[in-house]
């Protein structure tokens, strides 16, 4: 089995769009974007994008995904990783310090704080495609490539998995990430996902 392997990413590109997106427009795209302007450069410098992942052989049983570290139930990912022989498992997150900064404007400021909240959404997306881009970079000298992510929480994957997931990466040593009781993770803007590994001619299928 594969070791489970970690990394540090550029901050990507900013996609005020999407930031707008996640905030709905409220107020309108003019009235926002000096907000989102202010809060950018308050977080600039401030934020880090880790990545902690593995490849791991898959076999598909129906509904049932079974792996090296155990077995999952779901229609949803079996769905999303049919033909698929390997998938990626990955953790990421963007750090503590955006969540900082929206405890600190929850107080001062609900917009700021409502804003920051989408900053972080699209930051930690921005971050999982370009780990997802830098994978497929490596797959296709082999003709292969990544189907979309899919994560705990989506469809009747159920977030139980979540436990899964972080003992088999050991989240909180690697990149700083715990898992609560709940089963919410904090820091907040993370995400965990499963990416399966199909060859280029069989996506469109």
């Amino acid at each position: 089995m594969e070791t489970v392997q970690t990394a540090i990413f550029e901050e990507p590109p900013i996609n005020e769009r999407e930031i707008l997106r996640y905030m709905s427009s409220r107020g309108g795209e003019d009235e926002l974007r000096p907000l989102i302007r202010e809060c950018l450069d308050e977080l600039r410098g401030r934020l880090s994008y880790k990545v902690c992942h593995i490849t791991l052989p898959i076999e598909i049983d129906g509904n049932k995904i079974k792996l090296p570290c155990g077995e999952i139930e779901s229609h949803n990912l079996a769905k999303n990783l049919s033909g698929c022989e390997k998938a990626v498992i990955f953790a990421a997150t963007i750090g503590v310090e955006i969540d900082r900064l929206i405890a600190k404007y929850s107080r001062l400021s609900p917009a700021k704080a409502f804003c920051c909240q989408a900053i972080g959404a699209e930051r930690v997306e921005e971050l999982c495609d370009d780990f997802c881009e830098s994978v497929n970079e490596k797959l296709g000298a082999g003709g292969e490539m990544l189907k979309p992510r899919f994560s705990p929480g989506y469809g009747d994957l159920p977030l139980e998995t979540q436990k899964m997931i972080f003992s088999l990466l050991d989240c909180p040593k690697r990149i700083g990430v715990t898992l609560g009781d709940s089963l919410l993770m904090s820091p907040s803007k993370s995400v965990t996902a499963f990416a399966g590994i199909t060859k280029r001619q069989e996506v469109s299928r």
